[in-house]
């Protein structure tokens, strides 16, 4: 795979999952637009996509802020003049509660982390591919092919996002635009790392139910979104790929 002259947009990319994907690009040539709201993390990620030798640009954006959306691909466009692939990673997971409990305000805020922001993307996304072609994929989860007890927001926003991904993937086909998702398990992330740290006991029940006996590593799913993105993948498209050791099986 070879990126030199294309240009990638990562969102939510300070860290986990998002920055592996940056670097991912990066080293294959790629220059990378790095999004999220922490300025700190992003800049750590843009040093290592320059360390690469290629561009790379941070640019502090809330995906559940239209205003922010447009503010994001408009910065995007006047520093690169094009993008040909985006990866919708930014997410939140929300309170650990039954559904009978659970926070309407983590209800709201959840829903428009995770499924709003895909949305407003989306729609910047396609707009600047529509001449030329390009690849987009959402970050989804396992938790949007099954139910995550505790985590009604997450799972139904993961379940929406592989909706909104079926969706634009028919709509946008014939403009040579390619969109997929991906559905990791258990990855080690700033986002899961909380729920076992301390807890060997959670930990081991997670490990049993895959196969390999192992949680995801933020460059298993980094290599799957980066070949997703590649002419190795021109026949896929509507697609959500479960990433999971087997759990699924």
């Amino acid at each position: 795979m070879n990126f030199n002259d294309n240009v990638a947009l990562v969102t939510g990319a300070a860290s986990g999952i998002g920055r592996e994907t940056a670097v991912a690009f990066a080293e294959l040539g790629a220059a990378v637009i790095v999004a999220d709201l922490d300025a700190d993390g992003g800049s750590d990620t843009v040093d290592q996509v320059q360390n690469r030798g290629v561009d790379g640009l941070f640019i502090r954006c809330d995906v559940s802020d239209p205003d922010n959306v447009e503010s994001l691909f408009e910065q995007t466009a006047s520093r690169f003049g094009r993008l040909d692939f985006a990866v919708n990673n930014a997410g939140i997971g929300g309170p650990w509660e039954q559904l009978r409990s659970y926070p309407h305000e983590g209800w709201d805020r959840v829903l428009a982390v995770n499924l709003t922001g895909v949305f407003y993307c989306m729609q910047e996304e396609i707009g600047r591919m529509a001449g030329q072609g390009g690849a987009i994929v959402n970050v989804a989860s396992l938790a949007g092919k099954l139910g995550l007890p505790n985590q009604a927001a997450y799972t139904a926003s993961k379940h929406a996002v592989i909706g909104l991904t079926r969706v634009a993937a028919q709509e946008v086909a014939r403009h040579n635009i390619r969109v997929n998702a991906v559905c990791p398990v258990f990855t080690e992330t700033p986002l899961f790392n909380p729920l076992i740290i301390g807890n060997p006991d959670r930990a081991q029940k997670m490990l049993e139910r895959i196969p390999m006996r192992r949680f995801g590593k933020p460059r298993d799913i980094a290599d799957a979104i980066v070949w997703l993105c590649s002419d190795q993948s021109r026949f896929v498209t509507g697609q959500a790929i479960n990433l999971d050791g087997g759990m699924t099986a």
